[in-house]
């Protein structure tokens, strides 16, 4: 396979980039452990809020988690897997909380999926029981298998035998015998499992990425070393918990690190998340670029005002929307890289200065970049086929190695293997590494077609016609459809154009784009709007399949 879709200088080695990261404090042996410590330190500080008005301290976090659990503990059964259904809301990180307590494994299912993808989900996981909210239900019409357990029947359950006993353990219990009250607290491993998180199927069936509570610690420890986190800290929390940022960063590193977060259950309500933005001065933003594209175009500057680490993932920023950002909001984004299997986080550009592995001290954010990768985490590139390292600057597949890598995909062991060998993480994307050790991602390899016998990108060929369209509002996607003459052919799903497709491809053939690399003005197709997942990702099996209704094939 040949891709000449990146330079870079050229050496004789393979490199990889590893900066060193301290070991995990002593006392963070698993994730209930360190949240009940810093309960117990910072009782009195503000912990949570969201949207609906309720806002929590860490004490009060503390209680209502071990009065839920007690409560839960009454109907849950033997089996370690608990389903949740629900948004991004104070409720559901107390409900996370209390499953860790009482040493069960959340599983928080995705309630954008279909019907037949959370059954597949509670079916992997083994899962009997599921918190779920009426509301949810009735929004998303799915109804999850297996015992419900409404969140809004909860409050009469507790008794207040329930509520003294939660005070009891909060303030009196010494840290050494919670464990005689809190199962999660019982022979803390690191090596035990956290939680699963599905992928989110945009290309296939999901797959459940099984997280240990070293992995997501490792990552939150990672993150505090890189990002230089200041003490008055709020996350802004709109990413939904079956999300793998989600879950780590903006429920589980705020309440590790000691920081804020408020959250909202729907990160395209852009004027409700500009208004709990300002309301709540947050400052840190974890977005993909299409939530962000929303908030450019519906928000004022003075609601993002406090914000001082915009960091989007999930999808490639493009660098319009990265200057109407700027232009906009008057906030310099930070694109950042992830996986589901990587804890999530690999890499993010940083506002400040940056000490690479030689001692040398950069610019922390260098866009176009993904930014340089975490602590403790070493990133190279391989050739797709033969898996030879590749020499630095060179594009390839990229992979992983650290302390954040998945355990491996449940109940998968071929799948596993197929990904992990040797630590080493196949991510799937495409990417290269440049001298200093910044990380740049092209592709993915499910995201090239291969026509005439020649892998086109579809990323490019996105950028391409964006540009010759002269249109900035343009949402444009590439998919491809098998094609007996050329083995795949280039379909393009858009909104509305400013100019007639065969205007766009006269204009790109003057640009000398190579022509396998032009679509055909046959295989356009105007859409509202582009499929996206729950998680911001662009839903490519979903693209495919509009592809297929409109043009056949």
């Amino acid at each position: 396979m040949s891709l000449e879709i990146a330079a870079g200088p050229d050496e004789s080695a393979s490199v990889t980039f590893e900066r060193p990261l301290p070991p995990l404090p002593s006392h963070w042996r698993s994730l209930p452990r360190v949240f009940v410590r810093q309960a117990r330190a910072l009782r009195n500080r503000r912990a949570m809020a969201d949207s609906t008005g309720v806002s929590l301290t860490y004490g009060q976090t503390l209680l209502r988690a071990l009065a839920l659990g007690r409560v839960l503990a009454r109907t849950l059964g033997p089996e370690p897997y608990v389903g949740l259904f629900l948004p991004p809301t104070v409720p559901t990180a107390v409900a996370n909380l209390a499953l860790a307590l009482w040493g069960k494994v959340p599983v928080n299912l995705n309630y954008t999926a279909s019907q037949e993808m959370v059954d597949s989900s509670i079916a992997q996981c083994g899962i009997t029981h599921v918190l779920a909210s009426r509301k949810v239900i009735d929004r998303f019409k799915i109804t999850p298998r297996g015992t419900l357990i409404l969140l809004e029947d909860v409050p009469r359950q507790v008794r207040p035998a329930d509520k003294l006993w939660a005070a009891a353990v909060a303030r009196l219990v010494p840290s050494v015998a919670l464990g005689a009250f809190l199962p999660g607290l019982r022979g803390d491993r690191l090596d035990a499992t956290a939680t699963v998180i599905f992928t989110s199927g945009s290309t296939g069936d999901p797959k459940g990425v099984i997280l240990s509570h070293g992995n997501v610690l490792s990552n939150v420890h990672q993150i505090s070393h890189h990002v230089r986190l200041i003490e008055d800290e709020t996350v802004l929390g709109i990413l939904p918990l079956f999300h793998s940022f989600g879950f780590t960063v903006t429920l589980w590193a705020v309440l590790a690190l000691g920081k804020r977060v408020v959250y909202h259950f729907n990160p395209l309500d852009a004027k409700i998340v500009g208004k709990v933005c300002e309301e709540h001065e947050a400052t840190i933003l974890v977005a993909s670029p299409t939530f962000m594209r929303a908030y450019v175009h519906r928000c004022e500057p003075a609601q993002f005002a406090t914000v001082r680490l915009p960091i989007l993932g999930a999808e490639k920023l493009k660098p319009e929307l990265a200057r109407d950002i700027r232009e906009e909001l008057g906030i310099e984004p930070l694109e950042g890289y992830g996986c589901t299997e990587t804890g999530p986080v690999v890499s993010v550009n940083t506002p400040h200065e940056m000490v690479l592995a030689d001692g040398r001290t950069v610019a922390g954010n260098r866009p176009g970049t993904v930014g340089l990768p975490l602590p403790g985490t070493a990133v190279k590139t391989v050739d797709p086929e033969t898996e030879a390292d590749l020499p630095r600057g060179a594009a390839g597949m990229v992979l992983v190695k650290g302390p954040q890598v998945m355990v491996g995909y449940l109940n998968r062991p071929d799948a596993t293997a197929k990904v992990l060998k040797d630590d080493w993480y196949s991510t799937g994307d495409l990417g290269y590494v440049d001298p200093d050790g910044f990380l740049t991602i092209t592709d993915r390899l499910s995201r090239f077609s291969k026509v005439g016998g020649e892998m086109v990108p579809h990323q490019a060929v996105e950028s391409a016609i964006m540009e010759a369209s002269g249109d900035d509002e343009l949402s444009v996607a590439v998919t491809s459809l098998p094609d007996p003459k050329r083995g795949e052919r280039l379909c393009v799903i858009h909104t509305d154009l400013s100019v007639p497709p065969d205007e766009i491809c006269r204009r790109l053939l003057e640009k000398n784009m190579p022509r396998l690399w032009i679509p055909s003005v046959e295989d356009f197709v105007q859409v509202e709007s582009l499929p996206v997942l729950g998680t911001g990702k662009l839903d490519l099996r979903r693209l495919r399949e509009m592809a297929r209704e409109r043009l056949g094939g």
